[in-house]
């Protein structure tokens, strides 16, 4: 960026290699971003006085824009007679104050956000209540909600949004620790588990129904899906999006009712949906993986009345168990809880780690295709790629691709802490295949991240796009399958993705990518009048409301993306984007359940590269006891609640967790 204060412009130079200059007239605005509370954010301090009495126009200038700062303009291009000229009407600036933390990195921004949000999905749900019940979940929750938060004319309340909210406000209480939202996802487990929970005859298996439909003559619950793709089957992402919500609140909590309802569930995907050895006595060919549908009559992946989705397994039904619920629980049963709960979870831990570990291999050997920088996302049972599937033929999902690097990146601090732990044990040959499985996840990552930035990370304006052609055909680098337009969940994707590459490579690319889309998201998808987040926007940044993309709530959003990724931003803004000395700590908030066999919780925030961050404080009750609560090693995440006497009102342990990042 160059700055022309005589002439009332500046330069930007754009990712593409354009370069626009801005002309800046009496009518532009320079606006601070803020964030989804609108509150004002400008600290930026007035220009020296003018000894020829000034120019408001240059004194904005002067006042706001500086070189080599990220900013968003808008405004108007117009070409006359082979001369064109570019008036800005809306300057966004990215930081408070001149030299300054861009505001989407600075230590409230996140905790700010997810509050927000938060406070009125409750508010719009519930009203003022403070306290939350079954009931209530039961008399006012539903999955389809308009633009200001209220119920539409269907009734419906499915499981998976439930617990996608559940996850929310769960996230919510582990970065705040406010009561109000522990309190709503208590209620909304309670009522999950009573209203969509359905176990088998041994009480082995766990299906949870699709939703719940409120009618003249009573509720009426619906096993099969009711949405387009999935109707009259059950799906396996709605089966693993039911335990999203299950999975964070266990987290918090080491709740045994929560966990035994995970295990059950667990056992539906090994023996209804995964097409291994055991399959074969059933029938089912044994290739690997899940399938991605069960009929509902049968519960067999092969019937004839599932149509496109008859022995066909997908991105949803392999990929999707990692961010919804595999990592957070392998987290929360990796170590294995010390004392006499031990041994109960060692099949546990067995399972999921298996289950980590198979998806793992399954993203980076199926999904690539070496003719196509996209991945593959749908597959017949033997892993033949399914390109003429309904809607999406041979098309690609950006953010699906932009998960994959997120998720990968992740696993790969996972396995690097295995390969670690191997070799401290002298188990050198199976650390050297972690360590080798952990550079696969990591080239992936790489080539998926690296390509989405040339062709499906917008390099003009920023942003994720939508939906692609796997292999354009119309001369250009990227033929959009629609519209040019970018989603909600894929900007959490691609944000995620970014930081976490940037953590793993110390790669400023990445960073500066993540950056890109930080700031479209905060600019142009927060709902500051509802205190909402708006599902799709044009590729300027302007809101889509026409029909389901103006609802708040719908079965395709939930909160679920927005809170995660408040959630996730915040951990690893503070763990790698080097913040001053001040800001390199943060707290987590947990709720342990004081009566009940286990008597030690796992608490490291997410998959972290080893020695990234270690325990420095911790509180119990409202009283410090880091001297007999906090592990001796610095690599121990493990907090033991013995010793420490339960809330007497419901019998927890409140813990408070302070981080610090090296």
């Amino acid at each position: 960026m160059s700055v022309d204060v005589e002439s009332s412009s500046f330069t930007i130079a754009c990712r593409s290699g354009d370069v626009v200059e801005v002309f800046v007239g009496p009518t532009t605005t320079f606006e601070v971003l803020s964030n989804v509370d609108g509150v004002s954010r400008d600290r930026t301090p007035g220009p020296a006085p003018d000894p020829d009495g000034g120019d408001p126009v240059r004194d904005s200038i002067r006042r706001y824009v500086a070189v080599d700062n990220l900013v968003f303009v808008r405004g108007i291009h117009q070409e006359h007679q082979g001369r064109g000229r570019y008036d800005g009407r809306i300057v966004y600036l990215l930081q408070s104050s001149p030299g300054g933390a861009y505001v989407f990195e600075e230590p409230t921004w996140w905790l700010t956000q997810i509050s927000r949000l938060a406070d009125r999905w409750l508010d719009q749900l519930f009203d003022a209540r403070r306290d939350y019940s079954l009931e209530d979940f039961a008399k006012f929750y539903r999955t389809n909600l308009n633009i200001v938060g209220r119920p539409t004319d269907d009734t419906v309340q499915e499981c998976a949004t439930l617990s996608r909210l559940i996850y929310g406000l769960s996230s919510a209480y582990l970065l705040t620790g406010a009561e109000r939202y522990f309190l709503a996802a208590r209620a909304a487990v309670a009522y999950q588990r009573q209203a969509f929970r359905t176990l088998s005859s041994d009480g082995r298996h766990c299906f949870w129904a699709h939703g719940r439909r409120a009618t003249a003559d009573g509720e009426r619950l619906l096993m099969a899906s009711e949405f387009p793709d999935d109707a009259g089957a059950i799906p396996l992402y709605e089966q693993i999006y039911a335990l999203a919500g299950l999975g964070q609140y266990y987290r918090i909590t080491g709740d045994w009712e929560v966990l035994a309802d995970i295990r059950r569930t667990l056992n539906t995907f090994r023996d209804f949906y995964r097409d291994d050895e055991a399959a074969r006595e059933r029938g089912l060919p044994g290739y690997g993986g899940y399938f991605s549908h069960l009929d509902d009559v049968t519960f067999r992946p092969d019937s004839a009345a599932l149509g496109p989705n008859q022995s066909r397994k997908n991105w949803n039904s392999i990929g999707d168990h990692l961010p919804a619920y595999l990592v957070n629980l392998v987290l929360a049963v990796e170590p294995l809880p010390r004392g006499e709960a031990r041994s109960a979870f060692e099949r546990l831990q067995n399972d999921a780690i298996e289950l980590l570990d198979e998806t793992v291999a399954l993203i980076v050997e199926k999904f690539p295709d070496d003719h196509s920088d996209y991945v593959n996302e749908r597959f017949h049972a033997d892993w033949t790629p399914d390109h003429e599937y309904g809607w999406q033929q041979n098309r690609a999902i950006v953010g699906h691709n932009l998960k994959i690097a997120w998720n990968l990146t992740r696993c790969m601090f996972y396995l690097q802490g295995r390969e670690q732990r191997l070799h401290d044990r002298g188990q050198h040959a199976e650390a050297d295949q972690q360590k080798q499985m952990a550079a696969r996840c990591l080239h992936l990552a790489r080539r998926l991240a690296d390509r989405m930035a040339e062709a499906a990370v917008d390099p003009v304006r920023g942003g994720v796009f939508d939906a692609v052609e796997r292999m354009p055909d119309n001369g250009m680098p990227i033929q959009f399958a629609w519209g040019v337009t970018k989603d909600f969940w894929q900007q959490e994707q691609g944000i995620l993705a970014y930081l976490l590459l940037y953590g793993a490579t110390r790669d400023e690319r990445y960073l500066n990518l993540a950056r890109e889309c930080m700031a479209f998201w905060n600019l142009f998808f927060l709902d500051r009048d509802r205190q909402g987040i708006f599902f799709r926007t044009t590729e300027s940044g302007l809101p889509v409301l026409q029909g389901v993309y103006g609802q708040k709530g719908s079965h395709s959003v939930a909160g679920y993306h927005s809170f995660e990724l408040n959630y996730l931003a915040h951990l690893y803004v503070r763990a790698f984007v080097e913040p001053d000395d001040q800001h390199r700590r943060f707290c987590l908030y947990f709720r342990v359940q004081g009566d009940g066999e286990q008597r030690t919780i796992n608490v490291l925030p997410d998959f972290m590269p080893p020695n990234r961050v270690e325990i420095l404080r911790v509180s119990a009750n409202g009283v410090d006891r880091t001297e007999d609560l906090k592990p001796a090693n610095a690599d121990d995440f493990q907090i033991s609640i013995d010793g420490v006497k339960p809330n007497p009102k419901d019998g927890s342990v409140s813990l408070v967790v302070e981080f610090s990042v090296h």
